[in-house]
């Protein structure tokens, strides 16, 4: 394995001062992949006391003694390393009530998750795989180390861990392992809303979750609807719609699938289209012409999509783009150029640019013949910015401002109403943006104003 060089200095010192080291755990898995592991873990035969000597004179952290952990500075790099251990009694679900330290990696190794992430290397001692990991990885298995009940009851996380893992690196869950995650999906009630999430957007944005989504969350959606029970309402929930030949559940984790492929595994607009059309059963009604009909759902699936994602804890900027784009995804394609403006005028180049997204992924979640419709918004996709650099689209780029009306208009809501009146008939294309002109056209609306 090509292991960088400050994790070489770090092995060779413990080594050379009469203890085992190895690196472990997904930097093995990634680099058994072909994929450049981001960072390193290394775990020691050295207890933390020992490890501490070795590296006096580096620069320490000393945050995770508790459990063995102390994170070197190598390069300026932070490097975690950790005494082989034993873990105790496990009464939250999450993480262990104490830890033995142990001199054996077996006894290590054996307490972790999966097999994929249960491989230790060394450039000395070569590879440690006695549960059967890399065989795993080139079959392409997600199997727990022993006993997958044991391991889930130990760490509920590890069931969500099991799902991002599968969709994001195309890889399927034995069958035991699987049912274990099933059983236990209660035990999630027990981790925190934080540590759910960071699993579901890794699920969603991995490497290969463009090729996953679906298949993971149809395998595992009664453990999605644990964490989101608003999901089960779109289990099997026939959409009656000439458009659709998905259930609404299937056309969710579908739209989900193509933002994440369309995005470049973009978080925002893939978890908007995981929930766009999550409010569709509340919505529900049947028409004269036995077509189902949603209306009002957009605004339903953004209040609803506002409440699941305040109880995960995400970001605001992330909850309100989010919502923005569900709140406004079925909105029509603007027919020409004045209603393309208005459209940027309204949200701005950014989320205009998520919306016609969003309508490129939910078209190809629709039935084949609706697919066509995906060429017209990419084609505005490729206008906005230009459409955007040209235009005046704000009242802070109108040739004139509150100032120039001081002379017309005191300070009041007339002025704002009188520069929103302007900034209309420029984005319509009525008004050219100058000076002269819009002065003009100001002082006629305040006269006019001023008679009603």
């Amino acid at each position: 394995m090509d292991i960088p060089s400050n994790i070489t200095r770090i092995l060779d010192m413990l080594e050379n001062a009469g203890y085992e080291a190895y690196i472990v755990g997904g930097c093995v898995r990634d680099s058994l992949m072909g994929i450049t592991p981001h960072d390193y873990d290394v775990t020691t035969s050295a207890l933390p006391e020992e490890t501490e000597r070795v590296f006096s004179g580096m620069k320490l952290i000393e945050t995770g003694l508790k459990h063995g952990t102390v994170t070197v500075l190598s390069d300026g790099e932070p490097v975690e390393i950790t005494t082989y251990r034993v873990d105790g009694e496990y009464h939250d679900s999450r993480r262990p009530d104490s830890v033995t330290f142990t001199r054996s990696l077996r006894e290590d190794i054996a307490r972790r998750d999966f097999t994929m992430n249960g491989i230790a290397y060394s450039p000395k001692r070569g590879m440690f795989d006695e549960f059967g990991g890399a065989e795993d990885i080139r079959r392409g298995v997600i199997r727990c180390i022993g006993e997958p009940e044991r391991r889930f009851r130990e760490d509920a996380l590890r069931i969500m861990r099991g799902m991002r893992f599968s969709s994001s690196l195309g890889f399927r869950v034995e069958e035991q392992t699987a049912a274990a995650m099933l059983d236990n999906q209660g035990l999630l009630r027990n981790i925190s809303a934080e540590r759910v999430l960071t699993e579901l957007s890794g699920l969603l944005t991995g490497r290969q979750s463009a090729f996953n989504i679906r298949r993971v969350l149809t395998e595992f959606r009664e453990i999605l609807a644990e964490v989101v029970p608003e999901f089960r309402a779109a289990f099997d929930f026939d959409q009656c719609s000439k458009y659709h030949d998905l259930d609404v559940y299937q056309h969710l984790l579908a739209s989900a699938e193509a933002a994440a492929l369309i995005s470049r595994g973009g978080l925002p607009l893939t978890l908007a289209m995981l929930l766009h059309d999550i409010g569709k059963p509340e919505r529900f009604t049947i028409g004269d012409d036995g077509e189902g009909h949603f209306y009002g759902h957009a605004q339903v699936s953004a209040d609803m999509a506002e409440d699941i994602l305040r109880r995960l804890k995400t970001s605001t900027a992330l909850r309100e783009r989010v919502c923005a784009i569900i709140k406004y995804h079925d909105i029509p394609l603007p027919e020409n150029d004045r209603s393309l403006r208005r459209m940027l005028s309204k949200h701005g180049e950014e989320l205009s640019r998520d919306i016609a997204m969003a309508h490129i992924a939910d078209n190809m979640a629709k039935k084949p013949e609706y697919r066509a419709r995906c060429a017209d918004w990419r084609n505005l996709i490729g206008r906005i910015p230009e459409m955007a650099k040209e235009s005046c689209l704000t009242i802070k780029s109108l040739a004139v401002d509150g100032k120039a009306l001081a002379g017309i208009v005191p300070p009041s809501p007339l002025m704002g109403e009188t520069l929103k009146f302007l900034l209309s008939g420029v984005i319509d294309g009525s008004f050219p943006n100058e000076r002269e002109f819009l002065l003009q056209e100001a002082a006629k609306y305040i006269a006019n104003s001023e008679k009603t």
